[in-house]
């Protein structure tokens, strides 16, 4: 049984020493080498006599298990995955069958407890994870186990490791038959009533001739925390269309300076369209292929107008009427 795990650099910080000194690393108990702490028990006193000013159980309780999982439960064969500090770059690779090792004179990276890690090549970008697996790795712990071992073994290049099943029934691709049979304005509407069951206020469909390539706006208050404008191109592509760098590109200079831009696609985009809605210095475009697309229908399919419901034809999970 293959696992897959997340260990964060501090928000990437030393990302880079991970990965020229093949490894990851954590930083609790950064004076004591703690190869000869056989369990999890063993690290409630250690932990409770170094950071004697953390006196809640559940405190103590979240940072010693994140210590155990990195100690005992990683092992040899596993995945693990650390973002980069380009927040849409996941550098990924396999735990290897090598000792936990304790070094606490590396000037690159201030973390002593480290596991021996071979790293790929090839990182994985965020804006390629399904729906549930990006809501996973928003998770604040430092080190955590990442559920959806499957979609990160393919987007790895270990699919080797994937049980396959017999089904040819593809729950995606029923689903975005019944969008695609939307017309076009159908569809603008759809995804503003998404946008608004995503905390979008205001959301309005603006899509016509001239447009700019800006179909519908919302903005998103976060908790009076922050305030996102958001300009969005919604259009339907038949299914195994890759969305060229050039459309991308060309829905940016409809966003203004204090925007960003999404992309809402029943299709995919092409690698170089992914490097130019991320591209420095310009306006953020998030992008959102059909599958992606699919699971955030999934996940606020209540909050979708009775209407839609009843013309896409589908029951709560997407399931064909």
């Amino acid at each position: 049984m293959t696992n897959v795990w997340c260990v964060r650099a501090e928000f990437g910080q030393f990302t880079d020493a991970f990965l020229k000194g093949g490894y990851v690393a954590i930083g609790w108990l950064d004076k004591i080498d703690l190869s000869s702490v056989t369990g999890r028990e063993n690290l409630y006193p250690l932990y409770r006599d170094y950071y004697p000013e953390d006196k809640s159980n559940v405190v103590v309780g979240q940072q010693v298990g994140q210590i155990a999982r990195f100690l005992f439960d990683i092992s040899p064969g596993d995945t693990v995955i650390t973002p980069s500090r380009d927040t849409e770059i996941l550098q990924h690779g396999i735990v290897l069958d090598e000792p936990y090792v304790f070094e606490s004179n590396d000037p690159t990276c201030p973390y002593p407890h480290r596991r021996v890690v071979k790293w790929a090549q090839q990182p994985i970008r965020r804006s390629s994870l399904s729906v549930p697996l990006g809501n996973t790795m928003r998770s604040s712990l430092t080190v955590f186990s990442v559920s959806q071992v499957d979609e990160v073994l393919e987007l790895a290049g270990r699919g080797e490791l994937v049980k396959r099943t017999l089904s040819e029934y593809d729950p995606y691709e029923s689903v975005l038959e019944r969008v695609l049979a939307l017309d076009d304005k159908e569809f603008e509407i759809l995804i503003g009533h998404l946008l608004t069951a995503l905390g979008f206020e205001g959301s309005e469909v603006t899509g016509k001739i001239g447009d700019g390539g800006v179909d519908v706006t919302g903005e998103l208050n976060v908790a009076n925390l922050a305030k996102i404008k958001l300009f969005v191109q919604a259009k339907r592509y038949k299914r195994g269309a890759r969305i060229p760098a050039s459309t991308v590109k060309a829905l940016r200079s409809s966003i203004p300076a204090n925007g960003q831009g999404a992309f809402i696609t029943t299709a995919d985009f092409q690698t170089k369209a992914l490097d130019v809605a991320f591209e420095h210095n310009f306006p953020r475009i998030g992008l959102v292929n059909g599958r992606q697309l699919v699971d955030l229908l999934v996940e606020y399919w209540s909050d979708i107008p009775q209407e839609f419901r009843d013309r896409l034809g589908l029951k709560p999970g997407l399931v064909l009427s």
